[in-house]
Parts: structure tokens; C-alpha cells; sequence
């Protein structure tokens, strides 16, 4: 086997995951001459959903399918390039092209195997009927709630000095970040605990700096309550909804999240954790060091589990724990990172984020229980995300005001 083969099938597999399975296959039959006019129209639709002004292909005196087949080849190489640039340096020009001349193959190898023996809908997909677009993606908003009952817009105040409360400033910087630092006085555990909260509505995401450092990034529809400034043994918060952690160290005050019925114990580290009350479980998955987590006592009796780098635990409603090893960690930070990510996820959990997202209300028509693997970014117009995932020919989308209406 060659230097390179190692790379190689993690190139494949990267990025046939970023591809419906469907389109793999047609992309195949087209490069290999055995595709309808049909298929070559759908290969061609998603070529050109990817938008890449920076690959053009010159010359006249060539066909379009010939045109066709060598954007497709230079997207794949594109890609390689990429990948090759994030993980390793130095693989030479041949390699590389080499590389995308077995891609192909090596993508069929791979359906094989993601399809578990089944047989692909390759059904062309109608582009999905938007009445009327009301409904775009999120942005940075946010409620903050002072200690005193008092209530900031977020998004929409001016940068600077929102608040003081005793010595502790509320800062709104630059950037459109929060940031709480203490001005000048030492505060001991005699002084007043102020708790402020920070809230998110459906389509909003937000980024508080704690006082002592610990950085936060809230999902939609989430909520951190914390201190202004910790005192005491600990550092505790509360959540609800989903949040993104970098906690700063200091081994004489654990730090503690408290998220439905789960709490998570740190000194410091990088994790996520995912409460929505609407969701069958509170899923917390480490990037960074380590953490406890504790179930109190319930109907499955108080438990706990400490998480390594790359594990994740997820607690049911009756607050059973079960720990995943080998945890997705960039499907679990794709919202943080501006993008949904889903492996072999079901349409509707994925409809949830997006209806958290953009702030939509979904109905189901008919049976939808399909999965999807790929990723879609969260800046991308409605019309947009539906169009690629009625690429699978398996389900369409309707929006209706602020209504997205699901039919198979």
C-alpha cells in the first residue's frame, strides 16, 4: 500500500460525508457515461448549489458534459487540497492528483458500505415551493437580565459600559461580546452576590466572558444565570438550552454547571453541553481535559461519570447515564463553529436545530422518518438549506410565513 493511502481514506470518507449518497452515486455514472439526461440534470443542480466562482473551466471547443466532469474533478481536488493544507504538509502534486483520480472508486467502496447493502432513492427532487420568505437565519441577540429585575437588548445596545453593579462593570466590547470585570475593589465572600442572566431567543446566539475568564457561547433559545463575580469554594451557573464552555482554570474553585438534571463539575476545560427539554437527552461531550458529571438521586438512583477527551454522556429523562466513546466532537460544536453537521441523524432532530435557528414552526405530513449525513451552513438562506436536502428526493419542504411544512 502506498505512503499515501492512509490520507487517502480519510479524505474519502471526509468528504463523501459532506455529500448526499445519492449524489455520489450519480456523480459516479456521470463521470463514468452511464447517466440519463435526468441524472446529469440533478449532478449538474448540485454542482452549481455549491457556488464556486473560483473554479471555471476555459475554453469553448469542449462539451458541456466535458465541462461538467472537470469542475466536478477540480471541486473534489479542491477539497483534497484543503484537507491536505489542515493535516499534513509536504505530499507532492502527484500524490495529490492522484488522489482525486481514485476518489471515485474509493467513493463507491464507501456507499457500499454506508448503505449497509440497501438500495439508494436517486428520485429527482422538486425544488421546494417558497410562498413567501419570512424566516432568515439568527444572529447575535440576546436578553440581559440585571440583578435589580432590570432588562438590556443586547444586540441592540451601544458598545461600552452597560452596567455597574457595586464594583463589577458590564461591558459590551467591540466586537458585540460580554464582558464582566471587577473595577478596582476586592470583593470577598461578605460582599453581595449578584446573579445576572443572559437569555437568547429562537433565531439569537450570544458570547459572555465570565469574570473570572470562563468564556460561554449560548445556543438559540438558551440561558446562562451566573454570578457576577464568583466567591466563595466554587463556581457555579446554571443553563438551560445548549451552551458552548472554555473555562479558565483555578484548582481552589471547581467550577460547576448545573443543566436540567444533570451537573457538571470542572477546573478547567473546553466542553458542550446540550439540555434542550426537547430533546431525549442532555448530552455533554469533552474536547478539553476533563469533567465529572452527577445525576442526583431519581428513579434510576443518584450516578456519576468522568469524561475523558473525545467521550460523551447523554442522561435520559429518567436520568439514566450511558457514556459514547469516540464522540463526533465537530458535529457537537457545528453550531458554535457556524454550521449544522448531522451523521445518520432523522430529519426531524435536525428540523429541531433548524426551527431553534430560525426561529420556525414545523409540521409533518406523512411518515419523515428519514436520516441524512452531511452539513449545511447556518448563514444560508432558507430556500437554500431545503433545496439541499430535497436533493435526497425522499422529502420536500414548503414555507408558509413562519411554518415549514414537511411531506414525503
Amino acid at each position: 500500500m502506498s505512503r499515501g493511502s492512509p490520507l487517502l481514506v480519510t479524505l474519502i470518507y471526509k468528504i463523501a460525508m459532506q455529500i448526499p449518497q445519492n449524489i455520489l452515486i450519480l456523480i459516479e455514472k456521470y463521470l463514468a457515461g452511464s447517466a440519463t439526461d435526468e441524472e446529469r440534470s440533478i449532478v449538474n443542480k448540485w454542482y452549481l448549489s455549491y457556488q464556486d466562482e473560483n473554479i471555471e473551466v476555459a475554453g469553448s471547443d469542449i462539451s458541456s458534459k466535458e465541462k461538467t466532469e472537470l469542475r466536478i474533478k477540480e471541486r473534489l481536488l479542491a477539497t483534497i487540497r484543503e484537507n491536505e493544507s489542515e493535516n499534513r504538509k509536504g505530499i507532492n502534486k502527484w500524490w495529490m492528483r492522484s488522489a482525486a483520480a481514485v476518489l471515485l472508486t474509493g467513493l463507491a467502496v464507501y456507499l457500499f458500505i454506508a448503505s449497509g447493502n440497501k438500495k439508494q432513492n436517486t428520485a429527482v427532487a422538486e425544488t421546494p415551493v417558497i410562498q413567501k420568505e419570512e424566516i432568515i437565519p439568527g444572529g447575535n441577540k440576546a436578553l440581559l437580565k440585571l440583578a435589580d429585575g432590570s432588562t438590556i437588548i443586547l444586540d441592540s445596545a451601544a458598545n461600552g459600559l452597560l452596567s455597574q453593579q457595586g464594583g463589577i462593570k458590564v461591558q459590551k466590547l467591540s466586537n458585540g461580546l460580554l464582558a464582566y470585570t471587577i473595577n478596582g475593589k476586592l470583593v470577598t465572600e461578605n460582599d453581595q452576590v449578584f446573579y445576572n442572566t443572559i437569555t437568547t431567543p429562537r433565531g439569537g446566539q450570544y458570547q459572555v466572558t465570565l469574570s473570572d475568564g470562563t468564556q460561554v457561547w449560548l445556543n438559540a433559545a438558551s440561558s446562562i444565570r451566573f454570578p457576577v463575580v464568583f466567591t466563595g469554594t466554587e463556581r457555579k451557573v446554571e443553563i438551560t438550552g445548549e451552551a458552548y464552555f472554555e473555562v479558565a482554570k483555578n484548582k481552589a474553585m471547581p467550577f460547576k454547571v448545573t443543566a436540567g438534571s444533570s451537573e457538571v463539575e470542572v477546573l478547567g476545560t473546553h466542553f458542550n453541553i446540550n439540555s434542550y427539554t426537547d430533546e431525549p437527552y442532555i448530552k455533554t461531550t469533552l474536547l478539553e481535559g476533563s469533567v465529572k458529571v452527577t445525576v442526583p438521586a431519581s428513579a434510576a438512583g443518584q450516578s456519576s461519570k468522568i469524561l475523558q477527551y473525545g467521550q460523551q454522556t447523554a442522561v435520559n429523562k429518567e436520568g439514566k447515564i450511558s457514556v459514547l466513546n469516540n464522540a463526533d466532537l465537530e458535529e457537537a460544536v457545528a453550531w458554535k463553529n457556524g454550521r449544522f453537521q448531522f451523521k445518520s441523524a432523522d430529519l426531524k432532530t435536525i428540523l429541531r436545530q433548524i426551527s431553534r435557528w430560525y426561529d420556525a414552526d414545523v409540521e409533518y405530513r406523512g411518515n419523515v422518518n428519514i436520516h441524512f449525513t452531511g452539513q449545511l451552513p447556518r448563514n444560508d438562506n432558507v430556500n437554500k438549506v431545503f433545496e439541499k436536502l430535497a436533493l435526497t428526493g425522499e422529502v420536500n419542504f414548503k414555507v408558509e410565513g413562519k411554518k415549514i411544512i414537511v411531506t414525503r
